[in-house]
């Protein structure tokens, strides 16, 4: 189910950056737009446990991380 204000409601700044990724990469995933939407209140908390997940302590390297990241993602069928 896709949300209209995830579409739509995003700040200026934040519609220009979706409008030069649609111009140079055909548009953004809607990860992208979820994390715009509002950054305060999901886009950078999530953005920063991504970020201490995949590249913060840990027995793997950072590139075994990305790689179970993006298996996940392949078998969920996610497009990012």
């Amino acid at each position: 189910m896709r949300l209209s204000n995830v579409e739509s409601g995003h700040q200026l700044r934040h519609k220009f950056m979706l409008q030069i990724i649609k111009l140079f990469g055909g548009g953004a995933p809607d990860v992208v737009k979820l994390l715009m939407y509002r950054p305060s209140t999901f886009g950078e908390p999530f953005s920063t446990l991504c970020q201490a997940i995949l590249r913060g302590p840990s027995g793997w390297t950072a590139g075994e991380r990305e790689l179970f990241a993006a298996f996940t993602s392949r078998m969920n069928t996610c497009l990012f």
